[in-house]
């Protein structure tokens, strides 16, 4: 089966994320499926850019086929994102022909997070009499509407509003990465039968395999810590308005007299103020330390007693969650902490940690008091039942299997 992946922000192991497509295309490979994978040149979310050599530069990563189409660069979200999303998507309806006629493919998937590559993305299919696969990260507009205020009333919204509605009437089936959005979807043209949830995954064989050691200085705090007999609360992942990282700072204040710490990994935009404000608070249980390379997160994940995974109340947060963060976090095998509000619990349904209110110190002492008073027996058996439940649900493995049904289900 020849498959086409088009993703505006896909990226591999040598650009960075999103990886996803990455993932998918190399179950897909292990099944001589033939993937090729077309997204822009530029992406906020890469830390490195493809070189190119034209308005389409072919490469070839780890057996991947892919089709970088140039597109301008943009900083922020502002106009010239736009410009750039409908540089991407215009340009694929100009050579929707000649990827027709090239790739052949049996199966197209438009996967770009916003909803405009559904129009290319259908031409392409009709042209190549292949099925069509709507795949859907977050919900567009209601993403922009509901966390950046934006009206419905607002052009930007008015367009992708119209591409939303056109995929789902569409599309041969929908795939989600959030597990209540049915009936959102269904509002909006949807019919029945297409849904199929999968969610986001971890690579089983890379992560065990491709192990590197903590850095020095992370390597030294753990073990001191322990030396103490401190019980770790740890948190691995971006410092920003999102994370709501002050609850933490808050909560460390309230468990000053406690034997325990928080130790969190990472960098952001909020990391300094965090930082000023644990200073001013004389705090000493609470430690920061700079972002790890990927493959050391398993040897940090393991130094810890418990994991803390945190988000901003957010409606929009009712049509489900798949934070990348929380499958690292439960692969980890580590009992979690988590303060999300959202349609869906994996840390309650697994039964790997206890789950309390976002932005609630006092929510997330009890949790911490009550992982101490925990045997080490009972966390570990906690911990066991997270990374199960991935490697059930959550391998890429696994995931891309659902997948192909889902497609011969077309």
């Amino acid at each position: 089966m020849n498959i086409l992946i088009i993703n505006h922000y896909a990226g591999s192991p040598i650009y960075g994320m999103e990886f996803r497509p990455y993932y998918l295309a190399k179950e897909w490979q292990k099944r001589n499926h033939q993937v090729t994978i077309v997204a822009a040149s530029f992406s906020h979310l890469r830390n490195k850019a493809p070189q190119l050599a034209g308005t389409v530069t072919e490469e070839v990563i780890d057996g991947i086929r892919y089709l970088w189409i140039k597109t301008p660069a943009y900083e922020g979200n502002g106009v010239a994102r736009i410009l750039n999303m409908f540089a991407f998507t215009s340009s694929l309806y100009f050579l929707r022909s000649k990827f027709a006629s090239e790739i052949r493919p049996d199966v197209v998937i438009a996967s770009s997070t916003y909803p405009l590559d559904i129009y290319p993305a259908r031409a392409i299919a009709r042209k190549a009499g292949a099925r069509l696969i709507f795949e859907v990260h977050d919900l567009w507009p209601l993403s922009p509407m509901e966390v950046g205020g934006m009206s419905r009333n607002h052009p930007f919204v008015i367009v992708m509003q119209a591409a939303e509605n056109y995929a789902y009437r569409h599309a041969d089936k929908v795939v989600s990465m959030l597990s209540k959005a049915e009936g959102h979807m269904r509002d909006h043209g949807m019919s029945s039968g297409k849904f199929v949830y999968i969610p986001n995954g971890i690579d089983i064989v890379e992560w065990e395999r491709e192990r590197t050691p903590l850095p020095l200085a992370h390597a030294e705090i753990l073990t001191q810590l322990k030396r103490e007999g401190r019980f770790i609360v740890g948190y691995a992942g971006a410092h920003g308005l999102a994370n709501v990282l002050g609850t933490v700072v808050d909560a460390a204040l309230l468990l000053s007299e406690a034997p325990m710490d928080f130790v969190l990994v990472g960098q952001g935009p909020e990391k300094d103020a965090l930082m000023k404000n644990t200073a001013q608070l004389g705090l000493r249980n609470i430690h920061f330390l700079p972002t790890v390379p990927r493959g050391a997160i398993p040897a940090l994940l393991d130094g810890m007693d418990a994991l803390y995974i945190g988000l901003q109340k957010q409606p929009l947060f009712r049509f489900g969650v798949s934070p990348n963060k929380l499958i690292d976090y439960m692969m980890a095998g580590v009992p979690v902490i988590q303060a999300i509000a959202a349609g869906n619990d994996l840390v309650s349904e697994s039964g790997c940690g206890i789950t309390i209110p976002p932005e609630d110190p006092q929510a997330l002492v009890a949790a911490v008091r009550k992982m101490m008073d925990k045997t080490p027996e009972e966390r570990k058996s906690m911990g066991k039942k997270g990374r199960n439940y991935v490697l059930v649900h959550h391998a890429y493995e696994v995931l891309a299997t659902r997948f192909e049904r889902a497609i011969s289900e077309c």
